[in-house]
């Protein structure tokens, strides 16, 4: 009972860890995964060169030393490895090339790889090139079972173990969502984890190598039209089979013919086109594309995801804490309320200004906030001192409704600058705040420190109150603190909506809306 209560907890955790680690790696943007395809898939092509130049090069995830490798043992270049792989590349391309392009020969994509495996060794069983490396020979049998005995290392290969581990599911992931873009579909990135999780403990009682998604076998699976899993199914029935009897055939296979495979799978991951799309439709997504695609040539594969992830969440985190914040203004017509950078004929009012901050608050971008707030405040008194026909600013509305959250730091800052504009005879109105930040408000004591009566459903309605006190300002001065006499409150106003100025004949006709008692106030109009 003991036994079953602890493996049940053990895998509660293991299965409340795949859920984290499939919600972390949802911030791999898609430009991060382009950028580490193209540039993986060079270095991988890159890689294959030794079998078609005849010499060894240097084994490297980063591009520099394979070329200084390349260029060093040119003096060794042999002709026959190269002709015969080219061949075999060649062969390979025309025939995924026709595949694709014509229906009924859809069949060669699949069998290109098999193509180009037989004819190789074909020519080698048949001239037998001394100069053309082979994949040689091939212990036959599946390995055996066997349980570890010994953990005396298992302490100190931990810190080592979550290095690798968090390594490779960032590169196991990027790879089967590049996979997952090309071809379409939705990758549920938990479920994938739990997979490459389950393959590594049953792989460990053979004796077999820690696995990871691989970048050129899963390219050469999915070129080969692979969709499901049962091509795993298949393929590693057909591996088993292989691996205890056919061995000794796998003997000849050229490795140049292997390589061209694998080169052949990976120059359609080279994806140059996405970052030519990012270059006219955004700018920063180009520079992350360019910082991932860049790392991971230069500085290797795993450096190259963990920079690409990192400089992902960096945008992130300057979006968030550098939230969109718009002026907005009314169409002329409507009681709509929208951007005046966007709809330039939006006019506003003497007097007040209607903002809208298109973001959560929260204790990183409260900060940004209010210094833009002051900044608008600056402009309008500045444009104030320089003509009569603009007023210093009396009211600020807040168009609360894509607000989603506001955490206590953010609570703490709109008392400051309530504070802050109560001195400088500014009145802050909310309009349209949502159930869970009315009720943050609530609870923090800023609605009853704004006061009730400022509280709005509609920014139309919150522009018809200022304006009122905007015009009795005019008129006779009066001292702030009496703007709240007789008004309904914004609890009051949601069970009873206060009367349309327009009717809906004049909404749905389009005509202008014309009230003279509200000329004088306008600031702007077109």
């Amino acid at each position: 009972m003991v036994k079953r209560n602890v493996i049940r907890k053990i895998s509660r955790t293991a299965s409340n860890l795949w859920t984290v680690l499939g919600w972390l790696i949802r911030f791999i943007s898609h430009s991060v995964i382009s950028g580490f395809t193209t540039a993986s898939a060079i270095v991988i092509a890159l890689s294959q060169a030794k079998y078609f130049l005849g010499y060894d090069v240097v084994r490297s995830s980063k591009i520099v030393p394979l070329i200084k490798s390349i260029i060093s043992g040119a003096h060794k270049f042999s002709w026959p490895p190269f002709v015969m792989g080219s061949c075999i590349l060649a062969i390979l391309l025309v025939m995924k090339h026709l595949g694709k392009s014509r229906k009924r020969f859809r069949f060669l994509r699949p069998a290109g790889p098999l193509t180009a495996v037989v004819l190789g060794t074909v020519f080698v069983k048949i001239f037998h090139p001394s100069s053309i490396s082979l994949v040689g020979d091939i212990p036959q049998g599946l390995p055996s079972f066997s349980i570890p005995k010994k953990f005396e290392y298992a302490k100190s290969l931990i810190p080592t173990a979550m290095l690798i581990t968090g390594v490779a599911i960032l590169e196991s992931v990027g790879i089967a969502k590049a996979l997952a873009a090309k071809n379409r579909y939705e990758l549920d990135s938990s479920q994938e984890l739990f997979g490459l999780g389950l393959a590594n403990i049953l792989g460990s009682f053979f004796s077999a190598y820690p696995s990871t998604g691989s970048f050129s076998r899963s390219a050469v699976n999915n070129d080969s039209g692979a969709k499901t899993g049962l091509a795993g199914i298949v393929a590693g029935t057909i591996m088993g089979c292989s691996l205890l009897f056919l061995t000794p055939l796998f003997e000849y296979i050229p490795q140049c013919g292997l390589a061209a495979i694998v080169i052949s799978a990976v120059m359609g991951l080279v994806d140059y086109h996405e970052a030519i799309f990012l270059w006219h439709v955004d700018k920063k997504d180009f520079v992350l594309w360019i910082i991932t695609s860049t790392t991971t040539l230069f500085l290797g594969i795993e450096i190259g995801v963990l920079v690409g992830v990192g400089v992902s969440l960096a945008f992130v985190i300057h979006e968030s804490a550098n939230p969109h914040i718009a002026v907005l203004g009314r169409l002329p017509g409507t009681t709509v309320y929208r951007n005046i950078q966007q709809y330039p004929e939006a006019y506003t009012y003497n007097g007040i200004v209607i903002v809208r901050i298109d973001a959560p608050i929260y204790f990183a971008n409260i900060s940004f906030i209010k210094d833009r707030l002051r900044e608008y405040e600056a402009d309008i008194d500045k444009s104030a001192r320089h003509g009569p026909e603009v007023e210093r600013i009396h009211f600020l509305i807040l168009e609360m409704s894509p607000i989603t959250y506001i955490d206590s730091s953010a609570v703490q800052a709109l008392k400051d600058l309530q504070q802050e504009y109560k001195s400088r005879d500014i009145e802050i109105c909310i309009a349209n705040p949502n159930q869970d930040v009315l009720l943050t408000l609530t609870k923090a004591g800023i609605v009853e420190l704004i006061g009730k009566e400022w509280y709005f459903v509609r920014v139309h309605d919150a522009v018809q109150v200022c304006l009122q006190h905007v015009q009795s300002l005019n008129q006779t001065p009066k001292n702030p603190d009496s703007f709240a006499e007789d008004k309904p409150s914004f609890f009051q106003r949601l069970s009873k909506r206060r009367e349309e100025d327009l009717s809906i004949a004049e909404l749905e006709s389009g005509d202008k809306i014309t009230e003279p008692h509200l000329e004088p106030l306008l600031s702007r109009k077109s």
